[in-house]
């Protein structure tokens, strides 16, 4: 099953949240070709957002013939390889850790109390 976490804080376009996790699921090997994803409706319901959101993410992923949906069926990601290049995922992770060390900073972390608490966790 293919799950999805949104950021309404994050300042991204709820759609492009969207967009970037099937991309990026599909990059990684997460999620595989001919996979089934959630209806529109049953997305929207679950992420708690305006059915458009969803259909708009759908409709630009079906553009770049990532998505491709069949009438009555449903939405299935499509065979063709997506390749997220270094300079894309280098400038989504220096994202991520910015937004994170805000927050951590927030509460009165340092980083050097990140890197500790990081340095704990197995991947």
């Amino acid at each position: 099953m293919i799950e999805f976490k949104l950021d309404h804080k994050s300042g991204v376009p709820l759609y492009r949240q969207i967009i970037d996790q099937i991309r990026y699921g599909i990059a990684s090997g997460k999620w595989k070709a001919g996979e089934q994803l959630p209806t529109v409706r049953a997305l929207a319901v679950e992420l708690k957002v305006n059915l458009n959101t969803v259909s708009k993410a759908y409709k630009e992923l079906e553009i770049l013939k990532i998505l491709e949906t069949q009438q009555g069926t449903g939405t299935f990601i499509s065979d063709m390889p997506i390749e997220i290049n270094e300079k894309e995922r280098k400038g989504k992770l220096e994202s991520i850790c910015t937004e994170f060390l805000t927050a951590a900073n927030s509460y009165g972390f340092t980083v050097e109390d990140i890197v500790e608490e990081l340095g704990k966790r197995e991947k």
